[in-house]
């Protein structure tokens, strides 16, 4: 794709949803880092009604730690693999606590290190509390990134790479929520709205469903109509 066909592309999905935010819900970066960490392998609405039990009475990893393994699983019984999960928690916490005086590290390597967490979660943690330019790239994102053109890869890594380097710097810290809310909501895996996609004609996806516009009737189609509600009384760092 032409850098400035994706540059188009970047400020129509800005125009629809200027500040983009995550699905889950969170008031600090400690809840978003046991956010995004339950959200592997299941849905943001899921992990929103655990979280929702969960973090009014435990919210802390001082606080979890208390509870223990067999105290947060009955939260957790919407998430996928919860008994996993719950494990994972209660070791992050405990590494938090440990490690970082129960506060969530800057540094990638420590976030890899915590249980239950990889590269996609520290890259989001790193983009939303710390405001780097990092794109974490979910199976949303690789699927727009691959069809669009955007930034073809066979693997996730690749298409980070290709984000990265293609992705204007003015638009790198939102790229992450447009990407992923665009394959979610619009760019979907089975059935894509083409139709209403307000990026269809910068789209190099040869299998458009019918019906696509030439390019300008989807922006109320946007993320924006979706935009989630979040715990959050304040930003934390975007």
């Amino acid at each position: 794709m032409h850098p400035a066909t994706i540059r188009a592309l970047y400020r129509r999905l800005k125009a629809a949803n200027p500040r983009p935010q995550s699905e889950l819900e969170y008031s600090s970066p400690f809840e978003l880092l046991v956010a995004v960490m339950l959200s592997a392998h299941t849905t943001d609405k899921s992990v929103n009604a655990a979280t929702r039990r969960l973090f009014p009475l435990a919210n802390t990893p001082q606080a979890l730690l208390a509870l223990g393994v067999e105290g947060v699983k009955p939260y957790l019984k919407s998430v996928g693999l919860y008994n996993a999960k719950s494990e994972n928690l209660i070791g992050l916490c405990r590494r938090l606590v440990e490690h970082h005086g129960g506060q969530v590290p800057r540094d990638r390597a420590a976030l890899e290190a915590l249980p239950g967490v990889g590269r996609k979660t520290a890259s989001i943690i790193l983009n939303i509390v710390f405001g780097e330019h990092e794109i974490a790239v979910d199976t949303h994102i690789f699927r727009v990134a691959n069809r669009t053109g955007l930034a073809p890869g066979r693997t996730p890594l690749a298409v980070e790479r290709g984000l990265v380097a293609r992705t204007p710097a003015e638009f790198k810290h939102d790229a992450h929520h447009w990407l992923l809310l665009h394959g979610r909501y619009v760019c979907t895996a089975r059935a894509p709205a083409c139709p209403s996609c307000l990026i269809a004609d910068l789209c190099e996806y040869p299998d458009k469903t019918a019906g696509t516009p030439s390019g300008k009737a989807s922006r109320g189609t946007s993320d924006e109509r979706r935009r989630p509600r979040s715990r959050s009384r304040r930003a934390v760092a975007g």
